[in-house]
């Protein structure tokens, strides 16, 4: 009887674990925010998405930082067409840093060169300042 009411209890805490929080849901607001901001190349509303010392890894294994993807915004040398992500989950930790895993889909141009990838991404905010930040990115590559 008594390991039946441990079992059960792992069991409720197991699902509740599961269950969204203002949190999470809170990240994937500032993920979806992030990618909008890309979309519409709007530099001001990036920059304010990163963190200062932000930097991605991409799927060739390069790395860039915010000014980066802040001057190309400005520049105008990257354009999507579309900048989407998808199957997202996120977890979240202590409620200052949260991991979030997905797809995204990525078309436009980037220095004159048509880009139609889809790429699955790691990314890890913070919280900073009451918000969530974008402080590290990383990028695989998915077979077409």
């Amino acid at each position: 009887m008594k390991s039946f009411f441990i079992f059960s209890l792992v069991c409720v805490v197991a699902v509740l674990g599961q269950a969204p929080t203002d949190e999470s849901a809170a990240v994937l607001q500032a993920e979806h925010d992030g990618c909008a901001a890309y979309l519409r190349g709007e530099a001001e509303k990036i920059a304010n998405f990163l963190t200062n010392d932000y930097t991605l890894t991409n799927s060739k294994g390069e790395i860039s930082t915010a000014g980066d993807d802040i001057e190309d915004a400005r520049s105008g040398r990257v354009h999507y067409d579309v900048f989407e992500n998808y199957d997202m989950k996120v977890r979240v930790y202590g409620g200052h840093t949260a991991i979030v895993t997905g797809k995204t889909k990525v078309k436009g141009n980037a220095q004159g060169k048509p880009i139609d990838i889809i790429v699955q991404f790691t990314d890890t905010f913070v919280k900073q300042s009451g918000r969530w930040r974008l402080a590290a990115g990383h990028v695989s590559r998915l077979k077409d």
